[in-house]
């Protein structure tokens, strides 16, 4: 294969507040059945990338353990493999990850014993569907030394919340500004790079010697006039994680039938780690209109437009609107739920009462149910 692929899974956002107290955002559970992680794999396994390095960090026991084996992604290979890197203390580096440029410097040594001439570097946060190996031709036909997957955003989204950029008619980058206060442009990078791998080294090698450490501005931002860093946009549905509200709308996406069927049934597939659950059981007096529900639940209430994740129990009388239940959640009996987000393993007490007003609503029970 011409590529090796980098997915950068050690982040931590606080702008999702509870939800990632306990695990990274890359483990974020999506659509009732998938990881965040899932649909930057299955777009590697899909490009026919076979070497694939993840490098972990924040709160990654979860995600670890969702990447236990390589197999569900078809990485168990004798040539190529999925490699899980965390930050290692050494004679010469006792530092976590200080940035995502340090993330690759820490593990250079992937990259030196890789044959592949090119390296394609992705977040774990988003949620779409790409094939690689186009974005990999233009690299190559555009003689470029970065290329940079963007998206044009709609005119009411906001852009703050990415690097935005501003092309000039041949798809080369003039600016790139990461995260600004005010958005001059509606064209955001995805987080989406492709370069030649000895070039990947050498930069990051460079950066390291003086003390950079962030791969965007320490390398896309410094070096935009030096290099011939190119913009390749995509049309196709992507959405970011990172926040609250970006969380919750990306799963309510899935309601929409035309995300649905571009994600479930049109080729090619997004794959995921598979639980051995049975299907979702639906008692006399059960009613759901537009939702999704996980294998392994139950469900004996009224849901309408929610995702129900797995192992979830919805009592006698409940009722469930416009809301995400993660997974293995207990819901008492007369317990109501709307525009909120139920923290899996949580169990809500029956007759009690959980209604976002002012926005998506976290809902976090720190009860001893697994108490010994």
């Amino acid at each position: 294969m011409r590529a090796v692929g980098i997915i950068l899974a050690g982040g931590n956002s606080r702008r999702m507040h509870e939800l990632t107290a306990k695990r990274a955002v890359a483990a974020m559970p999506v659509a009732g059945s998938y990881r965040a992680i899932d649909f930057a794999l299955s777009n590697m396994t899909n490009s026919h990338i076979q070497k694939v390095a993840v490098l972990t960090q924040y709160n990654s026991r979860s995600l670890n353990e969702h990447l236990n084996s390589s197999k569900w992604w078809d990485f168990g290979r004798k040539q190529g493999g999925l490699y899980v890197f965390t930050p290692t203390i050494t004679a010469d580096n006792g530092y976590w990850y200080r940035g995502t440029a340090d993330a690759i410097y820490q593990n250079l040594d992937f990259l030196r014993k890789c044959h592949e001439p090119y390296v394609i570097i992705t977040s774990a946060d988003a949620v779409y569907k790409l094939d690689y190996n186009k974005v990999l031709e233009y690299h190559i036909a555009k003689k470029a030394d970065i290329t940079v997957v963007c998206k044009e955003l709609g005119p009411k989204e906001d852009a703050t919340r990415f690097g935005t950029i501003r092309m000039n008619e041949s798809a080369r980058i003039e600016e790139f500004e990461e995260k600004p206060m005010v958005a001059h442009s509606q064209t955001v990078s995805t987080g989406i790079y492709i370069m030649r791998r000895r070039q990947l080294i050498d930069l990051v090698e460079h950066s390291a010697e003086e003390d950079r450490f962030d791969f965007v501005t320490d390398i896309l931002i410094r070096y935009k006039n030096l290099k011939k860093i190119y913009g390749y946009k995509i049309n196709s549905y992507w959405s970011n994680i990172s926040t609250v509200e970006s969380y919750y709308q990306t799963n309510m996406d899935f309601l929409k039938p035309e995300v649905r069927n571009y994600f479930f049934r049109e080729l090619p597939s997004v794959f995921s780690k598979v639980s051995d659950q049975p299907p979702a059981k639906y008692n006399p007096g059960a009613v759901v209109k537009n939702s999704l529900v996980g294998s392994g639940s139950i469900v004996n209430g009224t849901i309408e437009n929610s995702v129900i994740f797995k192992k979830v129990f919805v009592g006698n009388n409940c009722v469930i609107r416009n809301s995400i239940i993660l997974n293995d959640v207990y819901l008492g009996d007369n317990t109501y739920i709307e525009n909120c987000i139920v923290e899996s393993r949580d169990t809500i007490r029956a007759n009690t009462r959980h209604v976002g007003e002012n926005g998506v609503k976290v809902v976090v029970e720190k009860n001893e149910r697994y108490a010994l």
